[in-house]
């Protein structure tokens, strides 16, 4: 199974983006957290930086909107070139309405939920998506340490990917590292967000490798990637 490693900017240098951008050129995606300081209490960065850095890299963006009204902020985010933007579903007020509206607009739509949010009652939501996103920890800060309580959820959301015969993206966010990644992909991940583990390596090309090498070995010898 092919797993695709996004490295959080989010653990960047912002003072030099394009260049920490240009460090990961190998990624598959380049993740970009929007935080408005009210759905979580850190503030980043918004649509005029988002429109930079589609200038400054041929990686394509995928932002993550940990903002309240993504009904009214999605939209903007695949103007300014974000090739996938997620919002939560716990800030959306009609989530399949907003789905849509990213995808039609030319992105991929994504929907997050945080660790409490039980994937159950959005199953009939999965066909709208071409990628949900599993907090593995609170959002809002990097650095934080992975929350292996999530990985039955992982697991719960694979098995509900595949009843449906979806070709749904399921990524992991949050300490996601070489320790946990392994973990993350047998669980069923297989688009994996990593900050500190990619940005505080000496050389942050090769970690992007060394991650994506870890995680196809176990998502080969997974139970459910067998099944699939």
């Amino acid at each position: 199974m092919a797993a695709q490693i996004n490295p959080s900017i989010l653990s960047a240098d912002f003072a030099r983006l394009a260049d920490e951008a240009k460090a990961v050129e190998g990624a598959d995606w380049l993740h970009v957290d929007v935080m408005d300081n009210h759905f979580v209490p850190n503030l980043t960065l918004g649509v005029p930086v988002v429109e930079s850095l589609a200038r400054a890299t041929d990686t394509p963006l995928d932002c993550h909107l940990m903002i309240e009204a993504p009904d009214r902020w999605a939209p903007q985010y695949v103007e300014a070139g974000a090739g996938s933007v997620t919002f939560h579903v716990e800030a959306a007020a009609a989530p399949v309405r907003l789905a849509r509206e990213i995808r039609a607009k030319g992105a991929r739509a994504s929907m997050a939920l945080k660790p409490a949010t039980p994937i159950e009652p959005y199953e009939d939501l999965l066909p709208e998506l071409d990628m949900l996103l599993i907090m593995t920890v609170e959002p809002g800060f990097g650095g934080q340490a992975f929350l292996d309580i999530m990985l039955p959820k992982i697991r719960r959301t694979r098995e509900l990917i595949s009843k449906h015969g979806l070709e749904l993206w399921l990524q992991v966010d949050g300490g996601v590292s070489a320790s946990t990644i392994e973990r993350c992909a047998d669980a069923g991940a297989d688009v994996f967000v990593a900050g500190s583990a990619v940005y505080g390596a000496n050389d942050p090309a090769e970690a992007v490798r060394a991650l994506r090498t870890q995680a196809e070995a176990a998502s080969a010898k997974a139970t459910w990637a067998c099944d699939h």
